[in-house]
């Protein structure tokens, strides 16, 4: 059950660098026709908004993976910052609420070439027993299910979730709503501080869309031959 997206460009690199040195000079080691790029909290906030425009100058789209969690006002706010400074899309928590997702919506809505908007459910690196030690008592698939239907009903491109979850919510939502999985590792990788893993064809036969993949690429010795790696390996399963 393969995701119905045509995008040619399935893979996010995730830059999750210390320095923006260090990101650029991985960008300079990838194809912008490729895969894409994911900034997220600790480059942006150690670069800012300048690293998100040096990467769109060197032509690569970026997700950033802010998480966005507050009162609806100020998370529409910086989703509509996000917006200006182009970047191709934009996640905030679905646990923060309807009221506060149909705001993030509203607020990208103006735009007109719009980021896509989608919704953090859980993440990856809880499982059912770090789920129940911070009060919550379904499981994390349960949990899963709920907050991406909220993020469906608000008005969302989308969701981020395990690719366990995946063929689920691909069978519920069906082909229009795009499914983002973090949590990558080619077979064999290292897993780790990832709890709910799955591989790149696994996780493209099961119904997503984009895979956030960071150090089996950005780790590697030859990047570009990693990344190339993961293309040949879901090709078949894409096409």
């Amino acid at each position: 059950m393969s995701g119905r997206t045509t995008d040619q460009k399935r893979i996010i690199v995730a830059l999750d660098y210390p320095d923006p040195k260090q990101a650029l000079a991985m960008v300079d080691r990838l194809d912008s026709t490729l895969c894409r790029v994911k900034v997220g909290k600790e480059l942006f906030t150690r670069a800012g908004p300048g690293l998100v425009e040096q990467l769109t100058g060197h032509g690569f789209e970026v997700f950033l993976d802010l998480k966005f969690h507050d009162i609806p006002h100020t998370v529409a706010a910086a989703c509509a910052a996000a917006a200006d400074l182009g970047v191709w899309m934009v996640n905030v928590h679905a646990q923060g609420g309807r009221r506060m997702l149909e705001a993030a919506r509203e607020s990208v809505e103006r735009f007109p070439s719009r980021p896509r908007l989608i919704a953090v459910t859980v993440l990856t690196s809880l499982d059912d027993a770090g789920l129940r030690e911070i009060g919550f008592q379904d499981s994390a698939e349960r949990l899963v299910e709920r907050l991406a239907a909220l993020a469906a009903d608000s008005g969302l491109d989308g969701v981020v979730c395990s690719a366990r979850e995946a063929a689920a919510l691909r069978t519920r939502h069906g082909p229009g709503f795009t499914l983002v999985t973090p949590g990558i590792r080619p077979a064999g990788g290292a897993q780790d501080d990832q709890r709910r893993i799955m591989t790149p064809a696994e996780a493209i036969r099961d119904g997503s869309d984009y895979l956030v993949i960071g150090r089996p690429i950005t780790g590697a010795v030859d990047p570009v031959a990693a990344l190339r790696a993961i293309q040949a390996e879901i090709a078949g399963i894409c096409n």
